[in-house]
């Protein structure tokens, strides 16, 4: 079970790396928002772990679901560094400085704006896992994926795993950006589980 949890987590972060690159790669940027939808909804229909989608389940908390979380990120983080370094090794020097200047501009934002946007995200990922479970009508549940990651994309929402591969492909490397990330981390968590346990509530009082 560990290790499917790992190499589950791991291809999340392949697909997720991947979605980032056909982003950077598209130059109109609506059309690249809703081409990055292909790494969430590959992960939603193999079954794969990204952090994003796990997290906001996490409470009502279960006996060895944090650890599950954890390993999942790490994961994600491994697949995406598989990504980031298998694509700087094509030479594609226009899109790894691309990756760099979105990064940067991400670092220009406050703290507390990073965490709000990061909180906007989680909620954004909720919606789009927990419709892609519960909508029985296959056209609606794909849509709502596609229209939920490509909101977060043009909203300039954080993504927390998406990040990885602009700080990593794009070699950001430093305290503030590593805190940064964590930030994201902590917003998406917080704005996923959110919007669960207010979803857990009206479904006891129904």
């Amino acid at each position: 079970m560990n290790t499917q949890v790992f190499i589950k987590s791991i291809m999340a972060g392949v697909m997720i790396g991947i979605a980032g690159l056909i982003f950077l790669n598209v130059q109109h940027q609506i059309i690249g928002s809703i081409m990055f939808s292909f790494g969430l909804l590959m992960v939603l229909s193999k079954g794969y772990f990204l952090y994003t989608g796990k997290v906001g389940y996490l409470l009502p908390y279960e006996k060895g679901y944090l650890m599950i979380l954890l390993k999942t990120l790490i994961g994600n983080a491994l697949g995406i560094m598989i990504i980031a370094l298998l694509y700087r090794f094509s030479g594609a020097t226009e899109i790894i400085s691309r990756a760099e200047s979105l990064y940067m501009m991400k670092l220009s934002n406050t703290w507390y704006q990073t965490l709000m946007l990061s909180i906007l995200c989680g909620m954004m990922m909720y919606i789009a896992v927990q419709s892609y479970h519960k909508q029985k009508i296959d056209l609606l549940k794909i849509l709502i994926v596609i229209l939920s990651v490509a909101i977060f994309i043009l909203a300039k929402f954080e993504h927390s795993v998406a990040n990885m591969l602009y700080l990593m492909l794009g070699q950001v490397f430093s305290l503030k950006s590593l805190l940064y990330l964590m930030i994201m981390v902590i917003g998406n968590a917080i704005g996923a589980i959110s919007l669960n346990l207010i979803e857990c509530q009206l479904e006891k009082h129904k």
